[in-house]
C-alpha cells in the first residue's frame, strides 16, 4: 500500500517516518531541494512543552492594536488586503477569552508532552544527531509584576502535567550561570526542566536520511499544483513534474495547505505569521547560554545548537512574504548583546525569516474530510518542532484505524 506525504519538513518527514515504521511504501513530495528549507529551516530551536500557551488570550487584541504604532509587541500586525487575513484574524479574535485561552492551552500542552514521549522514542531508535541539548529551558522575567503573573498563568501547565518550577533571580542564575552578571534585571523565572532544544532544521535532514535509507522516496524541487477527485478519493496529485497517485494522501505544507485543500472543498483557518532569527557562531572564548531560554518581556528566544548561538523572536500577522532587512533583527540583537555580551561572534550573522501555520487556536488539525483517502496533518503554528513527533504518530493511527493516544477535541477537521 503506497502513501504520499505532501512537505517535508518537521511535519511532513516524522508522517513519512510513522507511516513507514507502519509498513506503508511512502513517498514525500517537496517544491524545496532538500528537507526542512521552508518553516523547519532556522527556527527557534525550543522543544518546549513548558511554554505552550495559546497564543489568542483576553490580552492579544490590545496587543495587535497597540503593534501598529509600536514595533515592540509580542503580536505584530501589518495590515493587508487579503481577505483571508480578516477572515482568519476574526476567528482569532473569538478565541480570545479565558476560557479560550484555558482550553486550547490545555490541548497545547497535552499534544507537546505526548509529542516529547514519541520523541525519545524516534530518538532511541534512529540515533540522528540534531545539536540536541536536554537539561530544561528557563523563560525569565524582568519585572515582579510580570514574573507574578506568570507564575499564577503556569498553574493550567501544571494541571496538565507539565514540570514547571517557580525560580527567583538567584535560582534561575545557578540554573544557568550565563545569566549571573545579569541576574539583578531578573525578577525571576519559570523553568520547565524536561523541556529540551536543538537544531530542527538538522534533526529533518537526519531523520530523512534515515527513512530514505530504508526505502522512503523522496521527490524535491517538485511543486504539488492540483489535486484529482472522483466521487469521496482522491486519485492523484498534479506536480509540475506530472501525475502522481497512491492509496492515501496525508497533508503536511504547512502554510500553503489551504491552498490545495480548497480544491476539495475543505477552508482550513490557517494563516501565516512570521518568525525572524538569526543564527551566529560561538566561539571558544565565549560565555554563551547553557541552556535555551526566553527573555519573556523583551520577546526574546535563544538557543545554544552546538557551536552556534540562535535568536529568535516576533510573530507577525503580514502576510505570505518572507522579505526581511537589517532592521527587522535590531531589536533581539540588541537584547541578545546586553544578555550575554560574551555569548557569540555578533560580526557573523546569519539572518532569516518564516511563516508559521497558525490556526486561531494554536492546534493542529487532524483527520479528513469527504474525501476517505485524504489526511490533514497541518496547522503547528510556533510548536512545529514540539509537537510534530505527536502529531506524526497521531495521523498514523488515524490511518491505521486506531484510536489517537489523546483526546482530539477541537483539533480535527470541520469538513
Amino acid at each position: 500500500m503506497k502513501a504520499i506525504v505532501l512537505g517535508a519538513g518537521l511535519v511532513g518527514v516524522t508522517t513519512a517516518y510513522e507511516l513507514l515504521n507502519d509498513g506503508w511504501d511512502v513517498t514525500v513530495i517537496d517544491r524545496e531541494e532538500a528537507a526542512a528549507q521552508f518553516t523547519s529551516r532556522a527556527n527557534a530551536g525550543l522543544f518546549a512543552p513548558g511554554h505552550a500557551y495559546a497564543w489568542s488570550s483576553p490580552q492579544a487584541p490590545g496587543i495587535l492594536l497597540k503593534s501598529l504604532i509600536r514595533n515592540d509587541q509580542a503580536l505584530r500586525l501589518k495590515p493587508t488586503l487579503d481577505p483571508s487575513m480578516w477572515r482568519w484574524m476574526w476567528k482569532f479574535y473569538r478565541q480570545c477569552t479565558a476560557e479560550g485561552a484555558r482550553i486550547n492551552t490545555t490541548r497545547k500542552v497535552r499534544l507537546c508532552s505526548y509529542s516529547q514521549d514519541i520523541f525519545k522514542t524516534t530518538l532511541a531508535r534512529t540515533k540522528v544527531t540534531y545539536d540536541g541539548q536536554d537539561g530544561g529551558l528557563v523563560f525569565f522575567y524582568r519585572s515582579q509584576k510580570a514574573f507574578e503573573a506568570a507564575a499564577k498563568r503556569s498553574s493550567v501547565l501544571r494541571d496538565n502535567g507539565c514540570d514547571v518550577q517557580i525560580l527567583d533571580r538567584d535560582a534561575t542564575a545557578r540554573v544557568d550561570p550565563a545569566l549571573e552578571p545579569v541576574k539583578d534585571q531578573i525578577a525571576g523565572a519559570l523553568y520547565a526542566p524536561g523541556d529540551e532544544s536543538g537544531d530542527a532544521c538538522m534533526f529533518t535532514q537526519g531523520l530523512a536520511d534515515w527513512c530514505a535509507a530504508r526505502g522512503v522516496q523522496f521527490k524535491f524541487s517538485t511543486t504539488v499544483t492540483g489535486v484529482e477527485a472522483a466521487g469521496d478519493d482522491v486519485t492523484a496529485v498534479i506536480t509540475d513534474n506530472g501525475r502522481e497517485t497512491a492509496d492515501i494522501y496525508i497533508l503536511c505544507l504547512g502554510v500553503y495547505s489551504p491552498h490545495l485543500a480548497r480544491q476539495l472543498g475543505a477552508d482550513l483557518p490557517i494563516y501565516p505569521v512570521k518568525g525572524y532569527s538569526v543564527t551566529l557562531p560561538i566561539s571558544r572564548h565565549n560565555n554563551p547560554p547553557t541552556l535555551g531560554g526566553v527573555d519573556e518581556e523583551n520577546l526574546v528566544a535563544y538557543c545554544p545548537m552546538g557551536d552556534r548561538l540562535r535568536l529568535t523572536a516576533t510573530a507577525e500577522f503580514s502576510g505570505y512574504s518572507t522579505a526581511h532587512a537589517p532592521r527587522d533583527f535590531r531589536h533581539m540583537l540588541a537584547v541578545a548583546k546586553a544578555l550575554f555580551p560574551n555569548g557569540g561572534d555578533f560580526s557573523k550573522l546569519d539572518y532569516w525569516a518564516g511563516l508559521r501555520p497558525m490556526t486561531p487556536e494554536g492546534t493542529p488539525i487532524f483527520g479528513r474530510g469527504r474525501h476517505r483517502n485524504f489526511w490533514y496533518n497541518t496547522g503547528q503554528g510556533h510548536m512545529g518542532w514540539t509537537m510534530c513527533h505527536g502529531a506524526a504518530r497521531i495521523t498514523a493511527d488515524l490511518i491505521a484505524g486506531k484510536q489517537s493516544a489523546i483526546d482530539l477535541e477541537g483539533m480535527r477537521l470541520e469538513a
